[in-house]
């Protein structure tokens, strides 16, 4: 029989679990979907009229829908904002390549802060901060993870062959082939996780490749747009999103069938504007009447669709139309979920809890921030920055040189700059502050981290370097392109000093064939080795002794012309202690 000294105990502990957790049953669940390339425009609840999107439309019934809700122009810096309650361009990943996409290992992500709250936490699909320790998502709070790498399923870093069908895909950093289209497939293993049983709530991070190029989807889906004039690839666009569209109403009828619905937070976005639904200079296509579209600093490049869902809570049907954006999911969720939030970490966004709760009178003015920067961050002049950034408040939108009334002209279709020079001297002081803010470190290296115990060897890619002749390419049909003479450099840290392996290649290892060079030349830091070749070498490999710490990897490979080019894939793997480095290798300056 129980004493009621051990009875009382008991009592404690659970009251102290529950006011630390809250009963398992009462904490909601959350999903959140982010689509890739979907404008506010690709669907049929915001008026397209060559879409029907039934499951969307319904979706935007049930929710509270954001319509003045903003993210950045391109896909990695919405995902690291989206992440971290913080700007993209504090947390190192403002680009989709050049080696600025890896997120600050020390951020804490949204996957982390809902993790240590006892939730379990995945990850389907596209992440595109990183894919090597510590920046893919298994060591940033996910706990189970199916995903593609780099920016797309089929492109550099990716394995040879993966085309949207029966790809391969990376289960908690394992490869393996998972049979079916990618977006069934990620949705697919969405459903698989929340049927598992488990006393915990869930939070499920679903990050799709689609729409992203290049527009590949099963006929059934496009040819019905082919048959009304659309031209190949928007039709493929479309289909994909009418794929999208079937895949979200299963998602929705297997929450309710599992009684999940009524307590899930459910929130569905985009991570940029579009990239096929209209035209860059107008013309065909639909947009919902604003300017610009992916990539662009006008409002069709970064104002995207937001609903949430969570019926036990929220009142469907609500238009919001304040001045909101991706950074404040973390803050909010935390709020919803009851989380915790560390001490040291500061956001950019703002919990939403009050503006759907209270209203408007609930919700400040605000200042947000678009900008895209080259991988050395500038402060572009004004002259400069008509296509560089813009900065954003409920009533005006400053576009480098250019102010609109985005209240009395949503279109952004007369700059009115001249009748109001002191908004725009007020505007663009305050985007002078915050860049020198957000870019206090004058825009420092997130490194490669080798010879790690987490993960040896690591892989860079050319998608990654920051360049230095030409630009980085990510299409697995450029490796052969001998037109292609490009180069850069990596940014790494290695983490254990001693001996290495770093091994060069211009073609992955899944296809090889063939450098073409007849000399190779590798330099980190102030050292460099060299090698005579053949010609016909698929690889070359170079044993040396590195020091802890930063330092710059660069590559050079010369063809029989005297044409240099960067190696595109890097190998490096620590071998063991410390020693005399090979002295087969010649320490030589590239010519």
């Amino acid at each position: 029989m129980m004493t009621k000294q051990r009875s009382t105990w008991l009592a404690f502990v659970l009251m102290l679990l529950v006011a630390t957790f809250g009963l398992a049953d009462d904490r909601p669940n959350v999903i959140l979907i982010v689509t890739d390339d979907q404008g506010y425009g690709d669907m049929s609840c915001h008026g397209n009229p060559f879409l029907q999107t039934p499951n969307l439309d319904r979706l935007a019934g049930q929710s509270v829908r954001l319509e003045n809700y903003h993210v950045d122009p391109v896909c990695t810096p919405t995902r690291a904002a989206l992440m971290t309650g913080r700007y993209s361009t504090r947390v190192g990943a403002w680009d989709v390549v050049q080696g600025r996409q890896l997120l600050d290992p020390d951020e804490v992500t949204m996957a982390g802060v809902f993790s240590a709250a006892g939730y379990r936490t995945a990850m389907f699909g596209k992440w595109h901060l990183g894919d090597t320790w510590p920046y893919a998502p298994r060591y940033r709070g996910f706990q189970e993870v199916v995903r593609h790498l780099a920016g797309g399923i089929d492109e550099i870093g990716n394995p040879i062959g993966n085309d949207y069908f029966d790809d391969t895909y990376y289960r908690n950093g394992t490869r393996g082939t998972i049979e079916g289209y990618c977006t069934d497939v990620f949705f697919d293993q969405c459903e698989r996780f929340i049927g598992q049983s488990s006393e915990s709530p869930f939070f499920v991070y679903l990050p799709l490749n689609a729409m992203h190029s290049p527009h590949t989807v099963a006929k059934r889906y496009y040819e019905p747009f082919l048959a009304e004039g659309h031209n190949e690839k928007r039709a493929k666009f479309f289909g994909q999103i009418i794929n999208f569209d079937k895949n979200l109403g299963r998602l929705l009828e297997l929450l309710d069938a599992r009684k999940l619905a009524e307590n899930t937070i459910l929130i569905f976005m985009s991570d940029n504007g579009t990239a096929e639904g209209v035209d860059r200079e107008g013309g065909s296509g639909y947009n919902a009447a604003m300017r610009g579209k992916k990539g662009s600093v006008y409002e069709g490049g970064h104002r995207v669709a937001c609903f949430v869902r969570w019926p036990a809570e929220l009142q469907a049907g609500r238009r919001i139309h304040q001045l909101t954006c991706c950074r404040d999911w973390l803050p909010t969720l935390i709020d919803w979920c009851g989380l915790s939030k560390s001490k040291d970490v500061t956001f950019d966004g703002r919990s939403l809890q009050p503006l759907i709760r209270g209203g408007a009178d609930s919700w400040p003015e605000r200042t947000l921030f678009i900008q895209r920067q080259p991988d050395r961050p500038r402060l572009v002049s004004v002259n400069q920055g008509r296509s560089r950034y813009a900065v954003l408040t409920q009533r005006w939108r400053l576009v480098g040189d250019e102010l609109y009334d985005i209240i009395n002209d949503p279109s952004q279709t007369t700059d009115v700059a001249a009748k109001h020079p002191e908004v725009v001297r007020e505007l663009r002081s305050q985007y002078e502050r915050h860049f020198a803010d957000v870019f206090a470190d004058g825009g420092a290296y997130t490194r490669f981290q080798i010879g790690a115990a987490e993960e040896n060897p690591t892989l860079l890619t050319v998608r990654d370097w920051h360049p230095t002749n030409g630009n980085v390419i990510w299409k697995q049909d450029q490796l052969g392109d001998d037109a292609l003479t490009i180069n850069g450099f990596w940014a790494i840290h290695v983490v254990t000093a001693g001996r290495y392996t770093i091994r060069l290649s211009r073609f992955p290892d899944d296809a090889p064939a063939p450098m073409g060079a007849d000399r190779a030349v590798l330099k980190i830091g102030d050292k460099q080795w060299s090698k005579r070749l053949g010609g016909d070498e698929t690889s070359v490999t170079f044993n040396v002794e590195l020091p802890q710490g930063p330092a710059i990897l660069s590559t050079f490979l010369t063809d029989q012309q005297g044409e240099v080019r960067g190696a595109y894939f890097v190998h490096a793997e620590r071998l063991g202690v410390s020693g005399d480095d090979d002295d087969t290798l010649a320490v030589t300056h590239p010519r």
